[in-house]
This record gives structure tokens, C-alpha cells and sequence, in this order.
């Protein structure tokens, strides 16, 4: 990690301008397109984050939360599901990857597929992992809800606990539940959340 951390810099440093402040678009894709194995954003001050490989029952657990919203939004058909390698440009300049995300027809209509996306899910989700502190997360979840997403969940394992993030303001805790119901714009999708607790060979 350490070595990697230090080709980030190199690379960072050949790329940056005098008083640049942030990548810009074409710099960041550059820097992602060098490490493909790692999941990369960047906040609005310009930090890069370094996202490793996932550990296999975070991945297994988010499989199981991203194939239930894809399924759902075939079976609607107003929008799109994405799962953790889908990447978003938020209006405050962070670059972003959810856990799981629904975007409607109606924010997607217009980008260009050649570019990256400057555009917010209405609904995201993000599965907390052993190793992620929960400081950092509800700060990137209030981040979400400024940028635009209306009904963010934050899924935690040890607690069977799922944090809901709305676009009020308002933050609700929900323990020991098997599912958890959407509304909003994802009004009819309902996360079934047995199998994320159990986890593998559950």
C-alpha cells in the first residue's frame, strides 16, 4: 500500500499545475485508468482517496443489495440501477462511488456516455465494511444529501443497523429489521436484509 501510495503522489505532483488545486476531469480518468484493481475518489478539497480491493463478504453483502435494486429497476423501468464501479461528479467537485445507486430517466437524459457524469442518484446506498469507520461514512452520507440524492441508506453488518439519510435533513435508525421499504422516488423498492446479515454461508 505504502508503494502505491507513493505512485499516487508521483503521479499526482506531474499532473498538477502551480496553484491547481484539484485534478481536473481528464486528470482524474487518467489517474483511475492507471489503477483499474482500486477503487478511487476524490473529495471537494481535492483528496484522493485509495479504496482497495473490497474483503469477499463486503463484496458478497453488497452483491446481494445491488442485484435486489438492478432487478427492481428493471421491473419499474423509470431509472437505472449501478453498482460500487459506477463513479459521479457531485456539484461540489467531489468525485464519488457509491455502494449501490438508482438515478431516474429524467437526471441521466442528455450525458454523454464518452464523459464522465456530472450528476446525482436520486437514492444511494452504502454497506459498511470491518475496516470502514463510521464517522467518515455519515459525513460522506450528509455529502450525498447536499449534493441532491433525496433517500441515502447506510447499511451497517455488526449492529444489523440501517441509517436513513433524507433530503430534509433528517437521519433515522433502523435495528434488527429484515427489510427496509423505499419511498420517494424509489417508492416500491424494499431491500430484503436477511441475507446481508447472515453474510456468507449464512
Amino acid at each position: 500500500m505504502q508503494l502505491l501510495v507513493e505512485q499516487f503522489e508521483t503521479f499526482a505532483g506531474a499532473v498538477l499545475q502551480p496553484g491547481q488545486a484539484l485534478l481536473s476531469d481528464e486528470q482524474f480518468l487518467s489517474l483511475c485508468s492507471r489503477y483499474p484493481d482500486y477503487r478511487i475518489e476524490s473529495t471537494a478539497e481535492g483528496d484522493v482517496l485509495i479504496m482497495p480491493p473490497a474483503h469477499p463478504r463486503t463484496g458478497q453483502r453488497n452483491a446481494a443489495i445491488t442485484s435486489q435494486l438492478f432487478h427492481w429497476a428493471e421491473r419499474d423501468g423509470r431509472g437505472e440501477a449501478f453498482d460500487s464501479s459506477a463513479g459521479f461528479f457531485l456539484a461540489n467537485g467531489a468525485r464519488r462511488s457509491p455502494d449501490s445507486a438508482w438515478a431516474s430517466h429524467e437526471r441521466l437524459r442528455g450525458l454523454d456516455d464518452a464523459a464522465m457524469w456530472h450528476a446525482t442518484p436520486e437514492f444511494v446506498i452504502e454497506l459498511k465494511s470491518a475496516t470502514d469507520r463510521l464517522p467518515v461514512l455519515r459525513q460522506k452520507m450528509r455529502e450525498w444529501v447536499a449534493n441532491g440524492v433525496e433517500l441515502a441508506w447506510l447499511v451497517v453488518p455488526e449492529g444489523r443497523k440501517v441509517e436513513i439519510y433524507r433530503a430534509d435533513g433528517t437521519v433515522e435508525e433502523r435495528v434488527g429489521v429484515p427489510e427496509i421499504a423505499g419511498e420517494g422516488a424509489v417508492a416500491g423498492f424494499v431491500l430484503r436484509l436477511e441475507r446481508i446479515w447472515r453474510g456468507i454461508g449464512g
